[in-house]
Formats: structure tokens, sequence, C-alpha cells
């Protein structure tokens, strides 16, 4: 449509000039005066076109700014190369894409919904940081998680970032069939709803776990290997497990850790241990873990990251911590002054991961793989001659093992304490 404004509203006709209308490819001269028309082309037009009352008028949208941006947004605006304004309408697919990101809380459920429509659904939600809303963002992530498990999340390396674990604490407690999960240097402790939920259903696929540094103790192990050792639940997959810089964790505490039978690398280095040859020696005979003279690269923090469709989800979360925490910036100065003056004042800052070098030096490296796998990252394998003969060594110690366990374990695992902790589940 053109944008024009006529009005004919004249009185005399004198007034009035000659007026030119083209109609069908061809001009015609409308002469108001005498009422009838003067065709330039041979053809004539006995009627007259407009009437004297007759008025053409551009209606433009006079609805509230708000609607006129949903109208706009309809569109795609461009220049050509001759610097006129051009646009042209978006697909149906990405405004209907948009529309349903903006109310993706609402969704019933995606199960059974084409993953490759969801991933692009998803990723346009993160844009509009739909998932960092409190309310809206858990009920949102959770249709997601639920649909698709893994694709949503495989991994996730919520290393040093406790804040962004007592933000979003139920958000991370949804994401599911998680294969990595790294919360070293966060000290949860041992009665932290996070650990707790490590021992569920939902978090049973981990097989990499690194809690380094996480204020552990032989409490917190062994509520974390209960359904393992019970009720065969929970960890079972647990391949790599991380326990190293947990002073609070003695030769009782690995003992709850016998039952992770799949486990090929552990690392137990900056623990509280007093009989450390023993507890190596327990170790290889019982779930044939052999100490490790140099460190091993399972246990250097770099394979582990944060992958999957919520990558960008959790890096939101971790900015609108540290946007929250801006403010107190501006105390510094007054610490500062506080400090100037000889006042003690205590600060809580963010936890920050500190290695324990004197309980690591005082232990040494207590880092273990399990010979002939695959899943680990292993230093150079050592040939040892009579393989046939360890091999059988080991048997036999593991009988000897499953005697002892029969006569003197059995109230370890169904311990009255083990009990009141399997009825909270």
């Amino acid at each position: 449509s053109r944008g024009m404004s006529y009005c004919l509203h004249s009185e005399s006709h004198l007034d009035t000039g000659p007026i030119y209308v083209r109609e069908n490819g061809k001009l015609h001269m409308v002469n108001q005066g005498a009422g009838g028309i003067q065709n330039v082309t041979p053809k004539a037009r006995p009627f007259s076109l407009f009437s004297r009352s007759f008025s053409v008028e551009l209606c433009m949208n006079r609805e509230d700014d708000r609607a006129r941006r949903q109208r706009t947004d309809h569109f795609i605006f461009t220049y050509t190369k001759e610097g006129n304004l051009r646009y042209s309408a978006k697909s149906l697919f990405s405004l209907v894409l948009g529309y349903i990101s903006d109310n993706v809380d609402h969704i019933d459920s995606l199960i059974g919904f084409p993953e490759q429509i969801a991933e692009k659904l998803f990723s346009a939600a993160e844009a509009r940081q739909k998932f960092t809303e409190p309310v809206t963002g858990l009920r949102a992530l959770q249709k997601f998680t639920e649909a698709y498990g893994s694709l949503v999340l495989c991994s996730l390396c919520l290393r040093n970032r406790y804040l962004v674990i007592s933000e979003k604490l139920e958000e991370i407690k949804s994401f599911r069939e998680l294969t990595c999960l790294d919360l070293s240097c966060c000290k949860l402790g041992d009665e932290h709803e996070l650990l707790e939920h490590l021992t569920k259903e939902a978090l049973s696929s981990v097989k990499r776990l690194l809690l380094k540094d996480t204020s552990l103790s032989d409490a917190g192990l062994r509520r974390m290997t209960a359904p393992v050792r019970v009720l065969k639940k929970g960890l079972e997959n647990l391949l790599v497990l991380d326990l190293s810089c947990n002073p609070k964790i003695t030769d009782v505490g690995i003992g709850y850790l016998l039952c992770f039978k799949k486990l090929n690398c552990l690392d137990i280095s900056g623990t509280g241990l007093k009989d450390v040859d023993a507890v190596i020696k327990r170790l290889q005979t019982q779930i044939g873990l052999v100490h490790s003279k140099v460190p091993l690269k399972e246990f250097d923090h770099s394979n582990c990251k944060t992958e999957g469709w919520a990558e960008q989800t959790v890096l939101q979360w971790e900015q609108a911590v540290m946007e929250a925490m801006k403010p107190q910036d501006k105390m510094r100065s007054r610490v500062a002054a506080f400090h100037f003056y000889g006042k003690t004042h205590r600060i809580e800052e963010v936890v920050k991961c500190t290695l324990v070098e004197p309980e690591t030096k005082a232990s040494g490296n207590l880092q273990f793989y399990k010979e002939n796998t695959q899943n680990c990252h292993l230093p150079l394998k050592r040939e040892v001659a009579g393989s046939h003969e360890l091999k059988n060594n080991k048997k036999r110690a593991l009988a000897e093992q499953e005697r002892e366990r029969t006569s003197k374990q059995k109230h370890l695992c169904l311990t009255v304490e083990d009990w009141d902790l399997l009825n909270t589940y």
C-alpha cells in the first residue's frame, strides 16, 4: 500500500484544478466542474469517479506501544544497497518458537517431543533468561530435565561455586542422568541437602564424583554409601572418586568405600588416615585398587566441565549471583577503616579453593587406580612378572575377605544407625 492522503472538499469549481487518476494502467482526468471525465487515452469514462465528499486516509497503528513492538517483532528490517528500508516477515516457526519460549513455564509436558525442536526451544528460552527467574524458571527447567535428562546436562562443574549452589539448589537437584559432578572446594559438610541428593535415583548415573575439600567426615561417607552397601542402589556406577583434602576422613570412612566395586580411580590425599599402609593394602586386596606413584590425570580437575543444553544457563546463574554481590563492594572502605583503627572485623567472603598442604605432605600422594582398565587415564603401565600368580593371590585374598565379611562385617553393614538412616529414604 502507498501512503497518501487526498481530500477533495471544494465549494467552487474554480478552486479545483484538473485531477488525474490512474486506473487499470490508463490515465484519466477528472473534471469536477463539468461532472465528467476527459480521457487522455481514446476511451472515456461516462461517470464521475469520486464524489465531492470523498477522502482517502492511511490508517496507522493506533494501539499502545507494547502492541506496536510485538507487531514489529514479526518483521526483519534491513537496508538495500541504495539505502532504502526493506522489511521481510519472519517465518511462522520462529514466531511460534518465540511465543512458546515466552510462556515456557506453562508447558504441560515435553515427553515424546522431538529433541531437535526442544533444543531450539531451550535455547530461545535461555536467551530470554527464563531459567533465571525464581519460581517459573524452576518449573520450566523441570519440564526439560524430566523429558531429556542428560541432553540438558550430562556434566556439571560447580567447583568453588557455593553461592550458586545455595541460590539455585532446587534447580541443580532437578538435573537427571548426570555422569560427572564436581563439587570441589564448596565446604558443603556432611549434612548438606545436595550430598543427600547424591544417593537418590536421579543421580545413580554419576560415574565421576569430585568432592575435594568439601569438609566431609566419616559420618558423611557413611550416609553417602548406605544405599549402596545395604540396598545396592545409589552411586553404584561410580568409577572415579576424589575425596582429597578432607582431613576428617579416617580409616573408618575408607572402609565405607569398599562397596564401590566398579571404582577405577580414587584420591584420598590429604585425609586423616592413621595407618596408611593398612589402608593401601586393604584397598588393593578388596577392590583391586593399586597405589599410584605419580599423580593421575583424572584428578587434575581439567576434564570436568559443564556440558549440555544448560551450559549457558549455569553461567547466567553465576553472573546473577555476582551481580547480587556487587553492592557489598562498597563496604570495603569501611572495612579498611576498621583495620586501620585496629578493630577486628570478621568478613565472610566467597569460599575459595585452598589445598590442605600440611595434610597432603604428611600423608603423601594417595591416588589409586585399577590396573588393566580403559576408563581411567593412567600413567605408564608397569609390566609385572608373574601376573597369573598375582591373580591367584588376589582370588585367595578376596576369598579370605569374603569369609571375614560374613563373620565380622555383617553387623557393620546392618547397624541400628544404618537402619535409621535407610528409613529416611
